[in-house]
């Protein structure tokens, strides 16, 4: 009995230690790369994605096409404040002259009567300083044939000096002089009179010139009291300082000349005018995809594409040695909330560098 449970004893040894050993080769085999199996798969070399260079960008949203409206500068007029009368609201959709603001044209109008009489009252004053002139030059060319009238027969008296006696021929001498003299005279007071009515008139009417540009400047006023849109798009209202912060402008405000108030934008195109990193310039260029996400509607996403990206950097305000480029990037789609002046972020998938493509070509 004993012998039995050795033997058995024995053979299950001498089965571990084939089932280990059997184990460690093949631990030993599977360590080892065989020569078919590395030559059936070489080592890939690396290639640049550009998928891996996005360049995230920040800047503002704005209109392709977009106009402001300010506050008209008075031609021929001190500067002077405007009241609107009449203001579309924020946010209407305008169709091509469709009015957008009205000004109380009331002092414009006046302006222009006044003008406009200033004008009838200085032709009156020309015509009857042409007809004074005119009386006056008549007497003074009276007076001249007259004279000559006179020294012409003073000629024939002095012809008969010589059958006279010497006092009457000395009398018919002086006669001539003094008669000579006098036409001389009436001949300068005739072109003087003349030169004299000429500036008189030609004063006039530089006044009435002048009136006649005022009368053309305050018509014009007038005109500029309604301003209408050029173009169909959506009315955003401008913030201008009132009292102590900003506001909108309203109905009733009193505005100065050169204000800007509202603009009139396409949301049909649109895009945003993005800050671009010197340091990101080799990676940003015209044609590349975008991703547009407005800051203040997180959820909304906009396809897009790099239009331009200007050559010429501008400085920070930090240090001289960084400057920013500037990048138009369109836009695709619409939407309601997509408005001028919104702030948002841009993703650009830009070019690999040039390292990074040399180390992909090797």
């Amino acid at each position: 009995m004993t012998c039995r449970i050795l033997e058995r004893r024995s053979s299950w040894t001498r089965l571990l230690g084939l089932w280990l050993a059997v184990a460690i080769l093949t631990a030993c085999n599977g360590s080892r790369p065989s020569s078919s199996r590395t030559a059936a798969a070489p080592q890939a070399s690396a290639s640049p994605d550009e998928s891996s260079n996005v360049i995230r960008l920040s800047g503002t949203v704005e209109a392709v096409r977009a106009s402001t409206v300010i506050v008209p500068r008075l031609a021929g007029q001190a500067t002077n404040s405007l009241v609107i009368t009449n203001l579309v609201p924020a946010g209407t959709k305008v169709a091509a002259g469709d009015l957008l603001v009205q000004f109380d044209p009331q002092q414009q109008v006046r302006n222009a009567m006044d003008r406009r009489a200033e004008v009838v009252d200085l032709d009156g004053q020309i015509a009857k300083k042409r007809a004074d002139n005119a009386i006056a030059i008549a007497g003074a060319e009276t007076a001249l044939a007259q004279g000559e009238h006179d020294l012409e027969r003073a000629r024939l008296d002095l012809a008969k000096n010589e059958f006279v006696s010497p006092v009457e021929a000395e009398k018919n001498q002086l006669t001539f002089e003094q008669d000579t003299a006098k036409v001389a005279q009436l001949r300068e007071a005739v072109a003087l009179k003349k030169k004299a009515a000429d500036a008189d008139v030609r004063v006039l009417e530089i006044r009435r010139e002048r009136s006649d540009r005022a009368l053309r400047y305050a018509e014009s006023n007038t005109t500029l009291m309604a301003v209408r849109a050029t173009f169909p798009g959506v009315v955003v209202i401008k913030s201008v300082f009132k009292g102590n912060g900003m506001s909108e402008v309203q109905e009733g405000d009193e505005v100065r000349p050169g204000l800007p108030i509202l603009d009139i934008v396409d949301p049909s195109a649109m895009r945003v005018r993005a800050r671009v990193n010197q340091a990101d310039m080799e990676l940003v260029e015209p044609g590349r995809a975008a991703t547009i996400r407005l800051d203040a509607y997180p959820e909304l996403s906009f396809e897009g594409r790099v239009d331009i990206v200007s050559p010429l950097g501008v400085t920070s305000s930090l240090t001289s040695t960084v400057h920013t480029f500037t990048a138009l990037v369109s836009i695709r789609g619409m939407h309601p909330r997509l408005m001028p002046d919104l702030t948002a972020s841009v993703e650009v998938v830009g070019r690999a560098p040039a390292a990074v493509l040399a180390q992909g070509a090797r």
